[in-house]
């Protein structure tokens, strides 16, 4: 309150540049944040001690070392990553000549630029919280420069900040909802949002469990039924997993083939099926994740297509960049893989009992024995055979099983008996194929948590899972996951193995174990509809929107009909409300305008002004108007006078109204023509 007028506003503006700038800290390299940092510093020391500001040759050196530095860190001076990096060393160095209104507005300009590069980086609903604050402050700002005499609060200067925000809103909501979105055209970088689920196309032992330290959304299912189907059958389908190298399983080439029918000939359902909508993290793959069986393509958005691979998993035409929403139908009683697609009966399964030579040698002689005992090596069998094992071999569960070698299965099998989900499939199938039994690794997601607030079922990183399949002659492929006979609850009782919670949240769950989850699912749900509702507003939801409204096949030239009659409704809008504002101007001096415009019609000279004893002077002093009219109008012109500068408060709009009624009764003679010579 004691600042000087310019220190205060130049310190409020810093500051709100600051804010603009941090959310992009992370992403920006570490010269440019902290050359951002010392720049705003020096700024406000400047404005503090009022010295004055640094010369313009400084200012180049700076701007010269920026762009050397930008193109050491970038390698290029184009491009999103360089471009940010630019415009926020150029905001930052825009302060250092902040001398006139000039410099302000381009700094306030720069600042709006720089307040929307923040969502190439996240759009979630945190950063769009705390642009919505830069908006303000930066408007603030932008009102304090345009209000140059006094020292206005800034409190008063934010009220109107926020008012004029508050009047934008319906436009902007229009403009969100109507605007014609073109794909790709229309939105942010496809990389925007990419790489948040975490799940490879590929799998080495250990690598499912480090996404177990990761807690963030993978995709969020919405189940019609009014009873979602219990947990244990939750099985996502991802990547199909044949190949292996000794270390490391990979798909082959045939997983990532499409059938040759939308309904693979040898996928077989029954019962009755299970219909949901998934909206899926970014996860910069093409695979969308599905409940098994889904034989029909899930509901894409129009820019995507669905394409099902032989390994009766779902892929999409191009990698999912951006959240993505389906729905799809699904059976969980089926039967697949018993004949070719030719209709033959499958005999070949030999890429699903090759092994590496020399590996794992005392689960090879594992599977000689199972093999052995089990009448005819007849699978099911084998299959029961080696669950058993790993219900009563005193097997654990665990994310840190300790450093893997060479020969992994067989250190599982014999030496640690503990591991994650991927160790206990791996050594699962490599005993099942050792067996003679053709098997092979699924890796997706299993589970889930339902969020009671919204009713989403929220599956995280945390909830990736591996599987095993095994073929049968006469069941054709059937799902094994071994995890769950070494930890039960892991599939059936939301039992997940979980990092340790942070310092905040391991207070919070001490004082209210509830009090934490409570928290969780409301910040989810609002999360979740900030996703669905914004982030997810893509052009079919524009068109479903057209629908609502009563368009039966709406199209884009229905969208621009609609946004354009209510441009037109707006203006009709402004229109009467400008008419209505003008009548709600000063009735007084409306009147006086009028007896001022009926004078010069009569041909009296009228000062533009003169109060209305000079005008009721000026009227009896003329001859153009008959003695009754000056009568008439010396009384009303004096009431007039009356009124403004000995006002009676009490009723001064019934006033007004008695007088533009005296005025009207007024008979003025017709205007004479003036004529030229």
């Amino acid at each position: 309150m004691h600042l000087p007028r310019d220190t205060r506003d130049t310190l409020f503006l810093l500051a709100v540049v600051g804010w603009v700038v941090m959310p992009q800290v992370r992403s920006l390299p570490l010269w440019c944040s902290l050359l951002t940092a010392g720049v705003l510093l020096w700024r406000g020391w400047i404005a503090l001690k009022a010295r004055p500001l640094p010369s313009r040759w400084w200012l180049l050196a700076f701007l010269l070392a920026t762009l050397a530095a930008t193109y050491g860190s970038h390698r290029t001076l184009l491009g999103r990553e360089a471009g940010v990096t630019l415009i926020v060393v150029l905001l930052a160095l825009k302060t250092l000549e902040l001398r006139a209104r000039r410099d302000a507005l381009v700094i306030f300009f720069l600042g709006f630029f720089t307040m929307l590069t923040n969502f190439f980086q996240s759009q979630s609903l945190l950063t769009a919280g705390a642009m919505l604050v830069a908006l303000l402050g930066l408007l603030t700002a932008l009102i304090n420069a345009h209000r140059p005499v006094g020292q206005p609060s800034l409190r008063e200067s934010a009220l109107l900040a926020g008012k004029m925000a508050l009047l934008g809103a319906p436009v902007m909501l229009v403009l969100f909802l109507l605007f014609p979105r073109f794909a790709p055209l229309w939105g942010l970088p496809s990389d925007a949002l990419t790489g948040r689920s975490g799940l490879s196309g590929t799998m080495k032992i250990g690598a499912i469990a480090e996404l177990v330290l990761d807690d963030r959304v993978a995709m969020r299912v919405r189940f019609e039924n009014a009873q979602p189907p219990p947990q244990r059958t939750l099985y996502f389908r991802g990547p199909v997993l044949s190949r292996f190298d000794g270390s490391e399983w990979t798909a082959t080439e045939r997983a990532f083939r499409p059938s040759r029918a939308a309904n693979p000939p040898d996928l077989e359902v029954s019962g009755s099926p299970i219909r949901y909508e998934t909206t899926l993290e970014p996860s910069s793959r093409s695979w969308l994740l599905t409940l098994d069986a889904t034989p029909e393509a899930p509901k894409l958005p129009s820019s995507q297509r669905a394409r099902l691979t032989t390994d009766l998993q779902w892929l999409a035409s191009s990698p999912v960049t951006n959240l993505l929403r389906y729905r799809a139908e699904s059976y969980p009683e089926f039967r697949y893989g018993l004949t070719a697609a030719d209709g033959r009966a499958r005999h070949d399964q030999g890429e699903y009992l090759r092994l590496p030579p020399g590996f794992n040698p005392r689960t090879v002689q594992l599977a000689e024995e199972l093999r052995g005992r089990i009448p005819d090596g007849e699978p099911g069998g084998i299959v029961a055979a080696a669950l058993e094992r790993l219900r009563t071999g005193g097997y654990q569960y665990t994310l840190d099983p300790g450093v893997t070698g060479r020969d992994s299965a067989d250190e599982f099998w014999f030496d640690t008996k503990a591991g994650f989900c991927e160790h206990i499939a791996s050594a699962f199938v490599i005993l099942m194929r050792a067996a003679g039994v053709p098997s092979r690794i699924v890796t997706g997601f299993q589970g889930g948590e339902m969020n009671s607030v919204d009713g989403y079922w929220t599956v995280r990183n945390a909830d990736a899972h591996a599987w095993a399949e095994v073929w049968m002659a006469d069941r054709g492929w059937v799902r094994v996951d071994p995890t769950a006979s070494v930890a039960p609850g892991r599939i059936g009782q939301f039992q997940r193995l979980r990092a340790p919670d942070g310092v905040m949240a391991g207070a919070i769950g001490a004082l209210s174990p509830t009090l934490l989850a409570q928290l969780r699912a409301n910040w989810e749900a609002l999360n979740n509809s900030w996703n669905q509702w914004v982030l997810n507003y893509t052009q079919d939801r524009q068109l479903d929107l057209l629908k609502n409204l009563g368009f039966e096949e709406p199209s884009w030239e229905d969208l621009g009909k609609v946004l354009a009659g209510l441009i037109v409704l707006a203006a009709l809008g402004g229109a009467a409300w400008a008419q209505w504002e003008r009548g709600q101007h000063d009735p007084w001096q409306r009147l006086l305008a009028q007896v001022r415009q009926r004078l010069t019609q009569s041909r009296i000279e009228v000062p533009p002004n003169a109060p209305p004893r000079e005008l009721a002077r000026l009227a009896n002093g003329s001859n153009s108007l008959p003695a009754p009219i000056k009568a008439a109008l010396t009384e009303l012109l004096l009431a007039m006078e009356r009124m403004r500068y000995a006002p009676d408060v009490t009723g001064q709009s019934a006033q007004v109204a008695k007088l533009q009624s005296q005025f009207k009764r007024i008979v003025w003679p017709k205007p004479t023509a003036i004529r030229t010579y």
